[in-house]
């Protein structure tokens, strides 16, 4: 029974299927990650600042309050208490003429004498804290009457409460924040949670339309490919024979594109399927692929690899489709007459962790340092490229470098060429010394091809230039397969 409804209908359908949970690619997850951490820090922030607002003000008013209390039940026993029955904690001491009554078991050191001749000598009434014999305690020295009164009232017990009072607070905001920090994931996990499911549906809808695209452009590309075979065989116009190689150059190009589009929702898919891959042995494979493509053009392309094994742990399709991405790029961009080079050694920094470095040189047009940052966001090309550049290879190559923990960068001037850096984990720690071995691949320079051919990304897609009945992905074998009749 034949489908209902086109390819992107029925990728679209299948991405909308309810229920369904697909993967984020690895920056997107720690994108959602990093936004539920920040929000759960939010949360928990303002948090903290409000229990720890309310439990100063609690600690406050209740310091205050204490304070207060102790004030005025001083200044109630100084005026009317027993000298002989004071309050608990508090001890008198009254100045009588020439006689001093104090309470019983009044602390050494009291009565403060200086306070109690002030006092006496009609000054105004002296209240303070001090420390007697490592105790605190609040003194105050007033008239009664015609005797002069010294109140003494120990802090000890005050502070005490306060303690407690400071250490409830302090468990209290602990629980708090505990709780304030579990809320914050669960606020952040329900906020993000949407952005996520619409990442996996858009990672489905690509691969799946990819993946319906790919049959009837295979089927397109061979066509074209057959007709222009058959066109050489006739007398038709040299306009007609240009607009049909362009046609094959654009189905191919369209198939670079599909084949881009399908890597990124595989690394998203399938991110954990990891191997040893050699990146030397890659470098060169894809050197001596690419061949083809830098010899009609007049370029030379060659790989060196130092010592090695260079061994990474990844997807061994993925890496390839970047390195590839990469040296389509520089071949893209270096003029007839230059030349491109790969290089892969171990880290030469000896204080950094072991990592494979992978460098794509070039000899063309440079870049403008302000912009190599760009370089690697999506849709983003250069001016100088040759043919149609769509802006996706390197943003992929990024993706696939950064899926694999590495880093890339991009060095140049406008003159001087550019160098592309890929720095991969070492599966194991890099061969000290490094061993050179020359380049096994290089191509004597030839005139470049006049004849129209397909167009590269300018990011690059590591695709043959011979026209292949496919959808333009890497295909050493294609050049020396019998064309279809």
């Amino acid at each position: 029974m034949k489908r209902a409804g086109g390819p992107l209908a029925r990728a679209a359908a299948r991405g909308a299927r309810p229920g369904e949970r697909g993967a984020a690619s690895g920056a997107e997850a720690r994108m959602l990650a990093r936004a539920r951490r920040v929000i759960t820090a939010w949360v928990t922030a303002v948090a903290a600042v409000l229990l720890l607002a309310v439990g100063g003000v609690i600690y406050g008013v209740a310091g205050a309050g204490q304070a207060s209390d102790i004030r005025r039940d001083l200044h109630y026993a100084a005026r009317h208490a027993d000298v002989d029955a004071p309050p608990p904690c508090v001890w008198l001491v009254v100045v009588h003429g020439a006689t001093t009554h104090s309470s019983p078991t009044t602390p050494r050191g009291f009565p403060v004498s200086g306070a109690l001749r002030a006092v006496a000598a009609g000054r105004p009434d002296v209240e303070r804290d001090m420390t007697v014999g490592g105790a605190r305690y609040h003194v105050l020295t007033t008239h009664r009457g015609p005797d002069t009164v010294q109140a003494v009232r120990d802090l000890r017990y005050a502070q005490r409460d306060r303690h407690r009072l400071l250490v409830a607070i302090a468990v209290a905001e602990a629980a708090g924040l505990a709780g304030a920090a579990l809320l914050g994931a669960v606020l952040a996990r329900r906020a993000t949670a949407p952005l996520g499911e619409a990442l996996s549906r858009q990672h489905r809808f690509v691969a799946d339309a990819s993946h319906e695209l790919r049959t009837p452009l295979t089927r397109l590309h061979t066509r074209a490919q057959l007709l222009v075979r058959l066109a050489a065989t006739l007398p038709l116009p040299d306009k007609v024979n240009a607009d049909l190689r362009q046609l094959v150059a654009s189905s191919r190009q369209m198939g670079d594109v599909i084949d881009d589009l399908l890597l990124s929702a595989q690394l998203a898919s399938v991110p954990g399927e990891r191997t040893a891959v050699d990146l030397g042995a890659l470098a060169e494979e894809v050197c001596r692929d690419d061949q083809v493509r830098a010899g009609p053009a007049g370029l030379a392309l060659g790989a060196r690899v130092e010592g090695g094994p260079h061994l990474v742990a990844g997807v061994p399709s993925a890496l390839r489709r970047a390195v590839s991405a990469l040296v389509d790029n520089a071949l893209a961009h270096t003029p007839p007459g230059g030349t491109v080079t790969l290089t892969v050694g171990a880290e030469s920094d000896p204080d950094a962790d072991g990592a494979v470095v992978l460098t794509v040189r070039d000899t063309g047009p440079g870049l403008d340092p302000r912009a190599a940052d760009r370089l690697f966001e999506r849709f983003v090309h250069g001016e100088t490229g040759r043919g149609r550049r769509f802006g996706i290879g390197l943003a992929l190559v990024r993706e696939v470098v950064h899926g694999h923990g590495g880093t890339i960068g991009v060095e140049g001037a406008p003159g001087t060429g550019a160098c592309f850096t890929v720095r991969l984990p070492a599966l194991d720690p890099p061969p000290r010394p490094p061993r050179t071995r020359p380049c096994r691949t290089a191509l004597a320079r030839r005139a470049p091809d006049r004849t129209p051919r397909a167009a590269a990304t300018d990011t690059g897609t590591g695709t043959a230039g011979t026209e292949t009945a496919g959808t333009g992905t890497a295909d050493p074998q294609a050049a020396r397969r019998p064309a279809p009749h």
